[in-house]
This record gives C-alpha cells, sequence and structure tokens, in this order.
C-alpha cells in the first residue's frame, strides 16, 4: 500500500495596492470642501433649479458649466440605507454602521455617507438625520464625521421648518484649492497552479512559462489558460534568462517604500522563447540610452527570489522584426 502524496502547498500572501492621488479644485469644489471646513454644507443650482449637493461643475443634463452656489442644511431625509455589521480599516466608524443616502433639506440630491446607530433596528427609509461635525476640521469630505439621528429641536408641538436653500457666495478665507485622495486595496493574494510553479521555479533563477496547446504561445507569467484561445495550459516552457525590450518607461517620481533613485526605467521585457512580454527595472546604463530592442539579461541578488533588475547583456541589438508583435 502507498501513502498518498500530499496536496500542493496553496500560497498566500497579503497584498496592499495604495496610490495618494493629488488633485487641484475648480471653484466649485474648492468652496463646498472649505465650507465643510467652516462647517457649511453647498451645493449648486441646475439650470433646471435644482440643488445638487454634493455639487458638480457641470450640469448633468445640458453639460453646462454651473457656477450657483447655495447653502443648504445639516439636517435631512435618508432616502436609502446598508448596513455594515464588520467595518473594514479606514472606514468611517470602527463600530458597525448605516451606509445612507441623505437628501439634506434645500437639496434635490442625496449624498452618501454613514450614519451612527446601534443596529439596524434603528434606521428606517425616511428617517430624519443630522450632519455630526468632526473635530479639527481639514476641508475634506472627513469633516463629516458621520450622520446621526435628529430629535429637534421642536416647538414644542411639531418639529422646526426645514431650511430651503439660500444664496451663498463661496468665498472663505484660505480657501481648499487642493487635495490628497487615498486610494487602497488591502487583500490577501493566491496565485493559483500556474502561477504558483512561476514563482516556484524563480527561487531557482529560472523563468517557466506554459504553452497553448491550440496556438502553441508561451505566456510568461504563466496565467493557467490560453487567453486567446480560451483552453488550459499544461505544458511547461523554460524561457529566458536573456530577453529583448520591447518598449518602456522613463520614471521620475520616487514612490513610497521603494528605495530607487530617479529617474529609472521600467520596460517591457520578452524573453527568449516568450510570447508575452513582462516587466522589469532596468540598471547598469543610463536611463537615458535605454531603447526598444536592447538585450538584456536578469540580475538577482543574494536570496533574492526574483531578479532585482535587468541589465545590458553587451549583444547587438534585436532587429524590430523580431519582437514587434510583443509591443
Amino acid at each position: 500500500m502507498t501513502a498518498a502524496a500530499s496536496p500542493p502547498e496553496v500560497l498566500r500572501a497579503p497584498l496592499v495596492v495604495e496610490f495618494p492621488f493629488t488633485r487641484s479644485l475648480g471653484p466649485v469644489q474648492s468652496a463646498f470642501l472649505t465650507g465643510l471646513r467652516e462647517g457649511v454644507v453647498l451645493g449648486v443650482r441646475t439650470s433646471d433649479g435644482k440643488v445638487m449637493v454634493p455639487p458638480t461643475e457641470y450640469d448633468p443634463v445640458t453639460a453646462e458649466e454651473i457656477r450657483e452656489l447655495v447653502e443648504v442644511s445639516a439636517t435631512g431625509t435618508v432616502t436609502t440605507w446598508a448596513w455594515n455589521g464588520e467595518p473594514r480599516p479606514q472606514q468611517p466608524l470602527a463600530t458597525p454602521f448605516a451606509w445612507v443616502l441623505v437628501r439634506l433639506d434645500g437639496a434635490d440630491t442625496a449624498i452618501l455617507h454613514v450614519l451612527d446607530v446601534p443596529g439596524p433596528e434603528a434606521v428606517t427609509t425616511g428617517m430624519r438625520v443630522r450632519v455630526r461635525w468632526a473635530e479639527g476640521r481639514t476641508g475634506a469630505i472627513t469633516d463629516i464625521a458621520c450622520f446621526e439621528p435628529d430629535t429637534g429641536p421642536t416647538d414644542g408641538r411639531h418639529t422646526a421648518p426645514r431650511r430651503e436653500a439660500t444664496p451663498h457666495d463661496g468665498l472663505f478665507a484660505d480657501a481648499v484649492t487642493g487635495i490628497v485622495a487615498e486610494a487602497r486595496l488591502d487583500y490577501t493574494y493566491s496565485p493559483g497552479r500556474a502561477q504558483t510553479a512561476y514563482i516556484g521555479a524563480l527561487s531557482e533563477r529560472r523563468t517557466v512559462g506554459e504553452r497553448c496547446p491550440s496556438c502553441h504561445k508561451v505566456y510568461v507569467p504563466p496565467r493557467g489558460a490560453c487567453p486567446t484561445c480560451g483552453v488550459a495550459t499544461t505544458d511547461r516552457v523554460e524561457v529566458g534568462p536573456a530577453g529583448t525590450v520591447t518598449t518602456y518607461c522613463i520614471v521620475n517620481i520616487k514612490a513610497k517604500n521603494l528605495d530607487i533613485e530617479v529617474p529609472y526605467v521600467y520596460a517591457h521585457i520578452a524573453l527568449d522563447g516568450a510570447d508575452l512580454a513582462l516587466h522589469g527595472r532596468i540598471g547598469g546604463i543610463p536611463y537615458d540610452r535605454v531603447r526598444m530592442g536592447l538585450r538584456v539579461e536578469p540580475v538577482w541578488t543574494d536570496g533574492g527570489r526574483y531578479p532585482d533588475h535587468y541589465r545590458p547583456t553587451g549583444e547587438p541589438d534585436a532587429d524590430y522584426d523580431a519582437y514587434k508583435e510583443l509591443i
């Protein structure tokens, strides 16, 4: 009786993709965010008289430029909602909350934000809510910390009248003119059968792709299936190690947590025997001498599980016809 073979190890690794996007603000968005810093909610009136909150700079119906700013109330009505029982990092509240669309008094559109209530039974469509302002406001949507149930004020018999939109010049001292939007995706990645074999080969300083049994193209990195023919790729093929630069870009902005001095070159490299170009950094040559057709080879660091960069081999440049289909 023979022992059953152990199943292959399933690789998993945490992966974070983030990009801090810096953008300038036009007059409408600048007024809106500066207003939030000052505890004022502004909207914009469209050509048909409707009030949009948050405001846009162009009419969604006519595409006309719109600039007529108005102030609306910090109270409003929930138009729809969804319960979030497990808040993720960086979300507005650390405790369970409701995502809500709120139509502020004086507005004709709803704003998306969060509602701080103890449970889903405390939320209803049509309920009255009010803004809870954040402390230390800076001119961002997070200056609205959240919404909370609105319980007043009243005149003793009826809820106080709802406020209508009023004209506002949008002028504030020290206006906010730009923001940094932190885009981040944090997840666990599992590469699957084909890329697990690819990663394993890299640890041995080999590059292994897979060939399609139908069109016979060799894909590196392998995907487990041919994207053209739609059939599984199981025939493994070692390629490289040398290759040809097909296209490239010069990077002039230093990335966070990446210890590489700018400028440097990032290129698509078609390894010998592969029908798909992979990407890698080019070193060992001035950035302004990198070119299409340059022949390169991988450079490994001690203990590295993948090439640190690619450097010129010293061979003559490849003829354009040899790699034009891989651009």
